[in-house]
């Protein structure tokens, strides 16, 4: 009798339209966008930006870290000795932008580790932030450097390889500021506005 009742329920139950809330989870799942969620609170919003700092610092670091052994490994090759002033000079200020960049983009887990507890986790992801910009910037320098020291050397020439060095931090500007600057403004837009477009 039980095993019955219980049987009635479940077909009752599949054959019924479905409820509002339920609709709405079907409907969301179809629509990421529709999807709610709860209000985040302070303290959960400080915690995923600090877990967003430090995946993008670990992205960063990896690509600072190899342009760095290169260009420190540079030095000891037999065509470095053929080098003049002016590639001599550039290549010191590229291996400066490299080391200032890789202290940059490491700052911010030194000072998690230096105020780990002293509940100042707002104030090390804003300063986190600030130094992953200033990372940033060097590292597109030291890109820049380094090409120009390289194309100089490959095209026999600081004009030519200037001209593709502007041309490619064209493109890194374009890349990382220009586009997700764009992005920014059309979303504070969108927010102003009170909805999508």
């Amino acid at each position: 009798m039980t095993a019955t009742r219980r049987l009635t329920e479940r077909d009752a139950a599949a054959t019924r339209p479905p409820t509002e809330a339920e609709s709405r989870t079907v409907e969301d799942e179809a629509h990421p966008s529709r999807v709610f969620h709860p209000p985040e609170g302070a303290r959960e919003r400080v915690n995923r930006r600090w877990q967003e700092v430090l995946q993008e610092t670990r992205v960063a670091q990896t690509g600072v870290q190899i342009l760095f052994g290169f260009l420190l490994s540079l030095a000891f090759t037999v065509r470095f000795r053929e080098l003049g002033g002016f590639d001599r000079g550039l290549y010191v200020v590229t291996v400066v932008l490299a080391a200032t960049s890789t202290a940059a983009l490491i700052a911010p887990v030194s000072l998690h580790r230096c105020l780990s507890g002293l509940r100042l986790k707002e104030e090390v992801v804003i300063a986190a932030g600030r130094l992953m910009v200033c990372g940033m910037v060097l590292l597109a320098l030291t890109v820049a450097c380094t090409l120009l020291l390289i194309l100089n050397v490959v095209l026999g020439g600081v004009l030519a390889a200037g001209i593709v060095v502007v041309g490619v931090m064209l493109w890194f500007v374009l890349c990382w500021y220009v586009t997700p600057y764009r992005l920014r403004r059309r979303a504070l837009s969108r927010i102003r506005h009170g909805g999508t477009r």
